[in-house]
């Protein structure tokens, strides 16, 4: 893990966003929980994404699908047979690695070594599923067999006739889905960026054959300026299309939305052209009919499908990853800052008596009850102002409200805006417009 890594990990479990799971067992591998900060920005993250892909569309629809499906499901889209990852073991250290990840892996013996450079022999690669097994029924030998889903999407495509003959939709049109996802990975890594527990947000977006290509690039474009509304930076951004040799079976086309990480550029969602392959095999296995019908050609057809898909955590990470930042004051000293947007920090205005005296806490109470019901807002009187500063500069409070003597005077406050350290007095009736004002034309 790299320097910055570490600082970003070490930020997020010091101010209560994401916390080793079952930390005080030893932990489990691979799992996460998410604090009161964290908790709060990943369902902002997901209300943000939600908001873009469904409410301000009239052409996207939203469910939400069980995790538990029928294993014919699964059948029918390849997962058990063919979600798999080349796995080898070493023979020394009895490690286990993904064959086609070794140059980015480390030997857990010998840090800075690659497997096999222990001195230990790797075996041949053998396939193994990522597919997490369960039981359905009160009686484990009678049970059947089922999983625990993969990805989302498959619960989207079995829907497709239940919600085109329930709902008004017509092709072109999307079905959106945001919810947990199993994989039992072999190498996991980067804290929260992958994991065999996480969230995934994903969008079938159901085309006529013909126009695919066309939706295929519209939704890439959407899928970019999304990223950048939330404030990640456009030089920490771009699309890397797929080679040929890199396309899942079902794929026409894909193309990954990349970050550069602090390890470096990797994924952090994915736009492909699935064709018509998983509508057709379910309706292979499950002999129901999943075509539309198409009045001006006077034909039944199974729409092509454009899917933008994305992981809740690795959204979360890299929004904390761009916006990380230790920079010195004008005084010599450093401060860590969070310049998350105003629309996605857990905190918007801190509110802080200068000095717990002198009628300021009551006012600042006062100016904390007049904001709270518009802004995600704090009410802060432990330790110096310059304290308190620090503190919301780490958790991506992009305001300050300070209470001082002049405010029980003049009835004026001062704002001290977090990117830029610059601080300006305001009146306390011109507050929440002035700050409504500052989040809604925020760049950075």
């Amino acid at each position: 893990m790299s320097e910055t890594m570490e600082k970003v990990v070490s930020l997020t479990k010091r101010r209560g966003f994401v916390y080793p799971s079952s930390e005080i067992y030893g932990g489990l591998e691979a799992t996460y929980d998410y604090g009161p900060l964290g908790v709060e920005l990943k369902r902002l993250l997901k209300d943000d994404w939600w908001e873009n892909i469904v409410r301000e569309r009239e052409n996207v629809v939203g469910l939400d699908a069980s995790i538990l499906m029928a294993a014919r499901v699964w059948e029918a889209s390849g997962h058990v047979a063919g979600f798999n990852d080349p796995l080898v073991d070493c023979k020394k250290c009895k490690a286990r690695f993904r064959q086609d990840k070794l140059e980015q892996s480390v030997c857990p013996k010998k840090k800075g070594k690659r497997p096999g450079e222990c001195g230990g022999e790797l075996t041949e690669p053998r396939q193994f599923n990522l597919m997490f097994k369960t039981k359905a029924g009160p009686v484990d030998e009678d049970a059947a067999t089922i999983y625990l889903r993969p990805e989302t999407a498959q619960g989207i495509f079995v829907n497709f006739k239940s919600v085109m003959d329930t709902t008004r939709v017509k092709i072109p049109f999307g079905i959106a889905q945001i919810g947990k996802a199993f994989r039992n990975e072999i190498v996991t890594g980067n804290n929260i960026f992958r994991m065999r527990e996480f969230e995934q947000m994903e969008m079938e977006f159901f085309v006529a054959p013909g126009t695919d290509e066309e939706w295929f690039d519209y939704w890439q474009n959407e899928r970019l300026s999304w990223w950048q509304s939330l404030g990640v930076r456009a030089e920490n951004l771009r699309i890397r299309p797929h080679r040929d040799d890199e396309l899942a079976h079902y794929a026409r086309a894909c193309g990954d939305v990349e970050f550069k990480y602090p390890w470096g550029w990797d994924e952090v969602e994915g736009i492909a052209n699935r064709t018509d392959y998983d509508l057709k095999k379910h309706q292979e296995y499950s002999g129901r009919g999943l075509a539309y019908r198409d009045e001006e050609k006077k034909e039944w057809v199974v729409p092509y499908v454009i899917e933008p898909s994305m992981g809740v955590d690795r959204c979360f990470l890299t929004v904390l990853c761009d916006a990380y930042e230790e920079e010195v004051k004008p005084n010599g000293e450093t401060r860590t800052v969070l310049h998350l947007h105003p629309k996605l920090a857990p905190v918007q205005v801190g509110v802080f008596p200068l000095v717990k005296k002198e009628g300021m806490p009551e006012r600042a109470e006062a100016v904390y009850q007049m904001l709270k019901p518009v802004f995600r807002t704090v009410y802060d009187k432990g330790g110096t102002v310059g304290k308190r500063y620090s503190r919301n500069d780490e958790i991506g409070t992009p305001f300050c409200v300070t209470i001082d003597a002049d405010t029980l005077t003049d009835g004026t406050v001062t704002i001290r805006d977090r990117d830029t350290m610059e601080q300006e007095r305001v009146a306390e009736d011109q507050l929440i417009a002035f700050l409504a004002d500052k989040v809604a034309s925020y760049t950075r």
